[in-house]
């Protein structure tokens, strides 16, 4: 075992080649997002100068990751994944020229832009539940949650990165060029995808509603399943606290733009921290524990955070909040990658993802509106307990989640 293994898990990345391919060409698919993400808002912006449509943008990716999502989950547990993911990118890579074509000719239409988008999205979401289950796929079963960490490690770094080098293309080079960047990362993460061998299915299923509806039941019908989805929602409904940070920050910092990008800032970088020291967490027995105990400290963090009033315990409650949020989604996809029988795995990974693109929001909109009936300071506490409270409440009720473990019999 590499001494690094202790810090992050990279026996994957050294044993496996299709995983090292598959994961090399995923970080450069989120890179590539991220860029186009900045250039679609900046564009947006700048056609329009309406903060009302800039926040069409979410709607317009929204709607076509839920919708396509939970279609594209039936799909992969029906038809070979590796061809869904391969057309799916076909979609995309095609999405993402066309934005480029389109401001190359100085098209300035809002509505093909936002065509573009959906499409694009949808493209993507068609193609990720598929691609969430290569991980089992290709990886022995004990280095499947070390796996899933590297994802998630490589996801935060393009996050951070991804923002930061569009806004130096679009100042130096302009939309096309970053929109092409977007086409090229696409392509280029092809090239892991078709080196694979064909990913039929376990006992494919038929399509449709009652498919999809089946999905949903298997996850209710299982302990640990039904309680990771019940933690996530826990976390993020009660807790969520981005809605806030304008607010606070005004009252707190007289509204410097500088310190409320060090609040995201905060969270990425803790989340960081934690995906890099996570070799310990990767390895642990009983992840549902590690997952609950993280939405645990997730929630106290942000009720810490909506207590103080100086701006290093603020950052620093923030950075403990990224952590834990980190270790909660190694640990919660471990689970859910390992405890799933390879027939329902994509739709339930598509699961996953509604719940993960659904609880934020919906935890945003809450913030924001205690926030607007009390006070956002309130909004961060209350919502910080209540977490801790239900996450406390789901651990004492759910001893299926509680005593899964990695091993097959877990």
């Amino acid at each position: 075992m590499s001494a690094l293994d202790g810090v992050i898990d990279t026996r994957p990345l050294r044993s496996q080649p299709a995983f090292r391919r598959l994961w090399i060409g995923t970080t450069t698919a989120v890179f590539g997002a991220q860029v186009a993400m900045v250039a679609v808002l900046y564009q947006v912006w700048e056609l329009t100068h309406s903060a009302v449509w800039v926040g069409v943008v979410g709607v317009a990716t929204a709607v076509p990751t839920i919708v396509f999502g939970l279609i594209g989950g039936t799909l992969a547990d029906a038809v070979d994944r590796r061809r869904l993911v391969l057309l799916s990118g076909l979609g995309l890579t095609t999405a993402a020229v066309l934005l480029a074509v389109q401001a190359a000719v100085g098209a300035g239409s809002l509505a093909l832009v936002l065509v573009l988008v959906t499409a694009q999205t949808a493209c993507g979401s068609l193609g990720s539940a598929a691609r969430r289950t290569f991980v089992p796929r290709l990886l022995p079963r004990e280095l499947v949650p070390a796996g899933v960490a590297l994802n998630h490690v490589s996801f935060q770094f393009a996050m951070l990165a991804g923002p930061a080098v569009a806004g130096l293309v679009l100042a130096g080079w302009g939309l096309t060029a970053a929109f092409a960047i977007d086409a090229v990362a696409v392509a280029v993460s092809m090239y892991g995808v078709a080196r694979l061998p064909s990913m039929r299915p376990d006992g494919a299923t038929r399509p449709g509603l009652r498919a999809t509806w089946d999905g949903w039941r298997f996850v209710l019908r299982r302990p640990a399943l039904r309680g990771a989805m019940a933690s996530d929602l826990a976390a993020t409904v009660l807790a969520m606290p981005i809605a806030l940070f304008p607010v606070l920050n005004e009252e707190r910092f007289g509204g410097d733009p500088q310190t409320l990008g060090l609040f995201l800032s905060a969270i990425a970088v803790g989340g960081i921290a934690a995906g890099l020291t996570s070799g310990a967490v990767t390895r642990a027995s009983r992840p549902g524990l590690v997952m609950l105990g993280a939405a645990g400290v997730w929630g106290a963090a942000l009720a810490g955070f909506g207590l103080v009033d100086s701006l290093y315990p603020t950052l620093a409650f923030l950075a403990v909040a990224g952590a834990a949020d980190t270790v909660s989604v190694i640990s919660r996809g471990a689970l859910v990658q390992l405890a799933t029988p390879d027939a329902y795995l994509g739709r339930v990974s598509s699961v996953e993802n509604v719940v993960g693109m659904g609880g934020p929001g919906i935890g945003n909109a809450r913030a924001g509106l205690v926030a607007g009936l009390t006070s956002a300071s309130f909004a961060a506490v209350s919502g910080g307990l209540a977490c801790v409270a239900v996450v406390a409440a789901l651990a004492a009720s759910s001893p299926g989640l509680r005593r899964w473990r990695q091993d097959p019999g877990g």
